[in-house]
């Protein structure tokens, strides 16, 4: 199956995602479908994570780039293929490329994390560090494709793709026939595409929410100029929704069919992250996690039974601390103070006590003495402390009141 261009010549059908399905079976894995008892409770109805995290690959991008190398003709393979990702598309590439034998060339921002271009390797490309940006990557490719002939494979802005990543909402109608939303996080488009095409088709009803994040939400002004549009310099944590323009093929589609687009912040992403890892016992990247996101701003909005779907889980174990302790702090559970103390001997052993007494565990303390604002027989101290949650944290500040110390931020 293979549409051959960059738009499509004809509608994207539900037709075209099961003759993907068939193509995908013994390839891609169905993933699991977990149930949330917190998420239930919080939502009012039942809420089910389709665990595209422990897909192949960690990730539904080996959908889309199977379909879409194996509709390649003789002529086309024989020429290799080439991609730019800075993770998840990279290593989808590389191991359909691999499993159909075909050769594949991935360039990777030369920032990547090194978790991620080592997988790619293993998975049977060779990669090319190029560029700081993305956006320099895909033009590094882009020109690779040009010189050699290789078929450039796009993230997600081709039928072939989106007619791939659209069977995990196949999946989603199989494994949960009475689904009334489906939340999933949307970055250039191709997986929110895909589901919406497949999922209307049987079962029009069905709401379909497409997830960004605030700062990379190309999305919403596009859709309200009727065109896709460019937002100069995208910010996020979550890089697999981290994209300054919709495709072209995308944006018809999501445009048609999907129900709303809904924007998240930071703080939202990595409190989701955290639920996932704590409650679900999931590893999941942000951009995976951006529709729990969702579901925890605004938990009232979401008709039951609800399917989020968890993307992808390839996240950088740096990454990931920097996410956990921000996560903690947006969950009130990390709390930073400045204090000022009587600079005399046993002061802060004294302080310390008092935190002791309220359970606050000490992460950190910094003890100043040479500010030019404080007194003579003054010091600041900073502390970073470990909470329980926001009762806990104004606890905390009661205690520190009441034992005669001035919180100063």
């Amino acid at each position: 199956m293979s549409f051959g261009a960059s738009s499509p010549s004809r509608p994207l059908i539900l037709d075209d995602v099961r003759g993907a399905q068939k193509m995908l079976s013994g390839v891609a894995r169905t993933t699991a479908m977990e149930g949330s008892r917190y998420l239930t409770r919080l939502v009012g109805s039942p809420v089910l994570l389709k665990c595209e995290n422990l897909q192949r690959t960690g990730s539904f991008k080996l959908r889309g780039a199977y379909v879409r190398i194996s509709g390649l003709s003789p002529e086309e393979r024989a020429a290799g293929v080439v991609a730019a990702s800075a993770g998840n598309h990279a290593q989808g590439v590389a191991l359909a490329s691999t499993l159909l034998g075909v050769r594949s060339t991935v360039f990777m921002p030369v920032g990547a994390p090194l978790p991620k271009v080592a997988a790619t390797r293993d998975y049977g490309a060779e990669v090319r560090l190029h560029g700081q940006v993305v956006d320099e990557t895909m033009a590094a490719a882009r020109e690779y494709a040009r010189d050699t002939g290789a078929v450039f494979i796009h993230p997600f802005d081709h039928p072939d793709i989106i007619a791939g990543q659209g069977t995990v909402g196949l999946e989603i109608l199989e494994q949960c026939p009475d689904v009334r939303t489906i939340v999933v996080g949307l970055g250039g488009g191709g997986l929110a595409a895909g589901i919406a095409v497949a999922v209307k088709a049987v079962r029009p009803e069905v709401r379909v929410v497409g997830v960004q994040a605030e700062g990379a939400a190309a999305y919403p002004p596009s859709l309200r100029a009727g065109r896709p549009m460019v937002i100069d310099s995208p910010q996020t944590m979550a890089d697999g929704i981290k994209v300054g323009r919709p495709g072209d093929v995308t944006f018809q589609l999501i445009r048609e069919l999907v129900d709303e687009v809904r924007t998240v912040s930071e703080d939202e992403l990595s409190s989701a992250l955290l639920l996932c890892l704590e409650r679900a016992k999931l590893v999941v990247e942000p951009a995976g996690a951006s529709p729990v996101a969702a579901l925890l701003s605004d938990p009232g909005a979401f008709r039951g039974p609800v399917v989020a779907v968890l993307s992808g889980g390839n996240v950088d174990p740096v990454l990931m601390q920097r996410i956990l302790r921000h996560g903690m702090a947006a969950a009130g559970r990390y709390l930073s103070l400045r204090l000022r103390v009587t600079d005399r001997p046993g002061a802060l052993a004294t302080l310390l006590g008092v935190l002791s007494v309220v359970d606050a565990n000490v992460l950190d303390v910094s003890h100043v003495r040479t500010d030019p604002r404080l007194g003579l027989t003054e010091a600041d101290v900073e502390v970073h402390l470990e909470t329980k949650g926001p009762a806990h944290c104004a606890d905390v500040e009661a205690a520190l009141r009441a034992a005669g110390y001035a919180i100063l931020g």
